[in-house]
């Protein structure tokens, strides 16, 4: 599984490999010039130059394990593994832990505890983040374990199979029941954390659809078609619906949740091995379910 073969057919005789690889296999320049420059590509077994010029026939396989290292300290913490294969890790993140460590937060990340898995299970991997989820949104995250599968799932992101759903509890009413936001989302000078919906901005689309109504509010089902920093959290605000517990583009509450009520519930996505499409859903954390129960 450490390795990725492609059949070379007489319709790509006469083609650079360099050139093969990049516009038919869409693999990266970047991936190829270091596959290449550390002799991880073979053609018929034997490894080639990526000036080779391809015959129908040929067999090209490409190497994925690689040493690497990461300046990450490993650390044990519980991890909830929703999926894993040789490519890919996937995990419901809990609310309260970053993502990846930073100059606030050097240890206790998920990142941290990724490594320290991957170390301990015997695979020779680094933690390359697919996906992104802020400290206090929960839910599914994807890692992958090697470069091929990182680049792979960066270049999918913008395609339709690809979709990330996301469930929140907001305060007041949705004008309609669905619905779609298509409001461009603007960091303003100076700020480093808090976006705003303003025309300078880069185009946003949310899909939303509502599954619960409350006296005091609503579940709401959403589909991200664009991923900017904060997006559902602005957009929802801007709608006059912030998310329950959302300081930053709400108001401060002494009950319900001590976190924004928005969970990364369910993943599509084509496998970067062979395209096939994997579904995985991850159960909303207690708090998000005690919040429902106390609006019902």
């Amino acid at each position: 599984m450490n390795i990725i073969t492609y059949n070379i057919d007489e319709l790509h005789s006469g083609r650079k490999i360099k050139d093969y690889l990049k516009n038919e296999e869409k693999l990266s320049s970047r991936f190829i010039r270091e596959a290449a420059r550390e002799e991880r590509i073979k053609v018929n077994k034997k490894v080639i130059r990526l000036s080779y010029i391809l015959k129908g026939g040929d067999i090209i396989e490409i190497e994925l394990a690689r040493e690497e290292s990461q300046n990450i300290e490993a650390e044990e913490i519980k991890l909830n593994i929703v999926y894993e294969d040789a490519d890919l890790l996937v995990l419901n993140k809990p609310p309260g832990i970053v993502v990846h460590p930073t100059k606030s937060y050097p240890k206790g990340t998920l990142a941290n505890g990724v490594l320290y898995y991957f170390q301990t299970t015997g695979q020779n991997c680094i933690v390359r983040l697919v996906s992104r989820l802020d400290m206090n949104t929960s839910g599914l995250i994807i890692i992958a374990k090697n470069q091929y599968s990182h680049m792979s799932l960066a270049r999918d992101m913008s395609k339709e199979e690809f979709k990330k759903f996301y469930k929140a509890v907001v305060h007041n009413k949705m004008p309609m029941l669905s619905g779609t936001i298509d409001e461009a989302i603007f960091r303003p000078e100076g700020d480093t954390i808090k976006r705003i919906v303003d025309e300078q901005g880069q185009r946003s689309i949310t899909h939303y659809e509502v599954l619960e109504d409350f006296k005091a509010g609503q579940l709401l089902k959403l589909e991200l078609e664009t991923g900017r920093t904060h997006q559902i959290r602005v957009h929802l605000s801007y709608m006059g619906c912030p998310i329950y517990g959302d300081e930053l583009y709400g108001k401060l509450e002494e009950c319900h949740i001590n976190r924004q009520a928005l969970h990364a519930y369910k993943l599509v996505f084509p496998h970067p091995r062979d395209g096939k499409i994997i579904e995985l859903e991850a159960d909303m954390p207690e708090d998000m379910l005690k919040l429902i129960e106390d609006l019902r």
